[in-house]
């Protein structure tokens, strides 16, 4: 999706219109996430660019949208543009051994704090 989105109407404030605004966008990824994976993709991640006004847009994370929107009118711009496209997503997964390692420092930690919690008989 690449659109312009005005946030400036003759019915209704600006923080209505971006409400609206925000409300698209979220709907725009809930639809795209319903279609189904190609094999071997983990889940729908998303390439998000955003940009006050005519300016350059910048790269953000999906989840940032409402911040921009919401700094958008505090500036009084009149439009914002955003860009959202898909990409497949893959899950990193550990190293077994990297597991283990953190476990048995757990471990360690927890045998520690029960040697000092232990009362000592005098």
């Amino acid at each position: 999706m690449k659109k312009t989105f005005l946030l400036t109407s003759e019915r209704h404030k600006p923080a209505r219109v971006a409400d609206l605004t925000k409300s698209d966008i979220r709907k725009y990824m809930k639809r795209e996430r319903r279609h189904e994976l190609p094999e071997g993709v983990d889940f729908l991640a998303f390439d998000c660019k955003f940009g006050f006004d005519d300016e350059t847009p910048s790269d953000i994370h999906e989840s940032e949208f409402n911040k921009y929107i919401d700094q958008a009118i505090e500036k009084g711009c009149k439009s914002v543009y955003v860009e959202i496209m898909g990409k497949p997503g893959f899950r990193q997964k550990r190293e077994v051994i990297e597991v283990i390692e953190e476990l048995e420092v757990v471990e360690e930690s927890q045998a520690m704090s029960e040697i000092e919690t232990e009362p000592t008989s005098d």
